[in-house]
């Protein structure tokens, strides 16, 4: 049986809140990834539009999920799909598919990030001089690492 995941997707959002197990203090975040989903629509051409996952990430990792990972960053993921079900305050019954993430890359260097964020912002609009203006080096900063 295999049951592996791998998606590259951006964080709809930040992280939710880290929490901990009562009994074992383990830690968990829970996290939604934005993952392209290309298809064909018959009226108006070829569409982008994206699948939004629900994942979660228990112990080390959820500690690295809430320390480094924000909204907007394009992140590499490995896990498997769980399944659980549970009831409600109502008494209905919930059933809940999400993926349960064992290894997480951030895909993208802090500038690019910064440079990401501060062209999609009105008052902080650059204008480039030339094309290699933005070129990235093969030097990596320790700034750029996540740990």
């Amino acid at each position: 049986m295999i049951n592996h995941v791998v998606l590259v997707g951006r964080l709809a959002r930040d992280p939710f809140e880290l929490r901990r197990s009562q009994t074992t203090g383990n830690a968990a975040i829970s996290f939604t990834l934005a993952v392209d989903n290309r298809f064909a629509s018959s009226q108006q051409g070829e569409e982008n539009k994206a699948d939004f996952i629900p994942c979660v990430a228990f112990n080390k990792l959820a500690e690295f999920v809430e320390q480094y990972l924000k909204k907007g960053m394009l992140v590499g993921l490995e896990g498997r799909v769980r399944t659980r079900n549970y009831e409600d305050r109502n008494g209905n019954r919930v059933y809940v598919t999400e993926i349960s993430a064992y290894n997480i890359q951030i895909l993208e260097s802090k500038s690019a990030q910064e440079n990401r964020d501060s062209f999609g912002r009105e008052d902080e609009k650059q204008e480039l001089s030339s094309p290699n203006e933005y070129e990235e080096s093969i030097d990596i900063s320790e700034d750029d690492l996540p740990f």
